[in-house]
């Protein structure tokens, strides 16, 4: 387990926080989920309702009704939140980042498409859009008819693919259009609903791979409340480095070893989600930074 030291975690918070006149708080995730909204509601009870909320990211994708409670919950919790991302950002947590009132986004900062994922028995997953382009690129690449095309499509996915999988994969894209609107509506109020729809189509489906690199300045020209924060930017990439080496299994020592999957902290304190090997129930260790 990382030791958090008060110099660096703890000085870093304090430090960003009286560059913001904010109440900070660090959230990185391996993987949004449901089971982490206890500890998560612990540690925002005890910040308490506070004017202005800075949420430094880092989370590499999730589950998408997590990704909504999160959010939820941190909306109840401010009336202006901020969310500061150095890195990491990707999939549910992209989506995370759309009921804020800004993100601050550094130059590293790494955004991807939020188009639904399904997982297959194999270990290998493919997106909505991969089914929905699977007529295009019959008629690109092998010059079908558009029409002939995408009856073919049909068959061939229907053959491949348990049906009501392919329905439930339907129904799943419009929860998350859904879900995306409404966590928009926090931070571009003042815009209608058809801007909103597209912004979201353009995240769902804009892109031609769930993997796309999406910058800071890409999510300004689409019309997100993105800007730029030197000072800020400098004092949460040190928090990020601190979380590069403290969080994902890829930094243990070996296989066997337990790692840490999740991490929130303020000033006062961390709490950090250890996963086990074995694949036991994880356990949540609490870290007090001295005063």
């Amino acid at each position: 387990m990382p030791q958090l030291e008060p110099s660096s975690l703890a000085s870093h918070i304090t430090s960003l926080e009286r560059l913001r006149n904010s109440r900070v708080l660090v959230l990185a995730a391996s993987h949004l989920d449901m089971t982490m909204l206890p500890a998560l509601y612990e540690l925002i009870q005890e910040i308490g309702p506070t004017p202005h909320l800075d949420v430094v990211l880092h989370g590499r994708g999730g589950i998408v009704n997590a990704a909504r409670r999160i959010a939820l919950l941190l909306r109840r919790t401010t009336t202006h939140l901020s969310f500061i991302v150095p890195f990491h950002c990707e999939s549910a947590a992209t989506l995370l980042t759309l009921c804020g009132n800004e993100i601050i986004a550094g130059e590293l900062a790494l955004f991807s498409p939020i188009d639904p994922q399904l997982n297959g028995a194999d270990g290998s997953a493919f997106s909505s859009l991969d089914i929905q382009q699977f007529g295009d690129m019959a008629q690109a690449w092998f010059g079908l008819d558009a029409n002939e095309a995408r009856q073919q499509s049909l068959a061939l996915l229907c053959n491949s693919v348990f049906p009501p999988s392919l329905t439930a994969f339907h129904r799943t894209s419009l929860e998350l259009a859904q879900i995306g609107e409404e966590l928009l509506a926090y931070q571009l109020p003042a815009h209608d609903l058809q801007f909103r729809q597209q912004v979201i189509r353009q995240l769902m489906s804009g892109y031609h791979s769930h993997n796309y690199a999406i910058t800071g300045d890409e999510l300004t020209r689409l019309g997100l409340c993105v800007r730029r924060d030197a000072n800020a930017e400098q004092a949460a990439w040190e928090i990020s480095k601190f979380i590069q080496a403290s969080v994902g299994g890829g930094v243990r020592a070996s296989n066997e070893a337990p790692w840490i999957d999740a991490l929130f902290a303020t000033r006062s304190g961390a709490l950090l989600r250890q996963k086990q090997a074995d694949g036991l129930q994880p356990q949540w260790l609490t870290e007090r930074f001295a005063a």
